[in-house]
């Protein structure tokens, strides 16, 4: 069964407390889903019409648990946290198998 896996690109940051407050509630969500941080926050080289900023893969056995993980009531209370904090490009994508 292919994985699943979020892939988040930041591309501004304009409350640094918000996103705090975020990170303090997403990680313990994305545990609880069964996720694995693989990059948060490292060194980016951006191409084409992309944006080096701060990214995030987080990788879940299946695109189902994926999605599920998103929809859990705990991650939601995390993105009510970030509100406008943030202007980020958020997927869900499927991995290859």
């Amino acid at each position: 069964m292919p994985k699943g896996y979020w892939v988040s690109v930041y591309r501004t940051v304009s409350d640094p407390e918000k996103l705090a407050a975020y990170n303090k509630l997403a990680g313990p969500a994305v545990e609880a889903g069964g996720g694995r941080i693989l990059a948060r926050g490292g060194r980016v080289v951006a191409h084409d019409a992309g944006i080096a900023e701060r990214t995030v893969l987080i990788e879940f056995d299946s695109f189902a648990h994926a999605v599920a993980a998103h929809g859990s009531a705990a991650y939601q209370a995390a993105l009510v946290a970030l509100a406008d904090g943030v202007e980020r490009d958020f997927r869900i994508v499927e991995g290859v198998d």
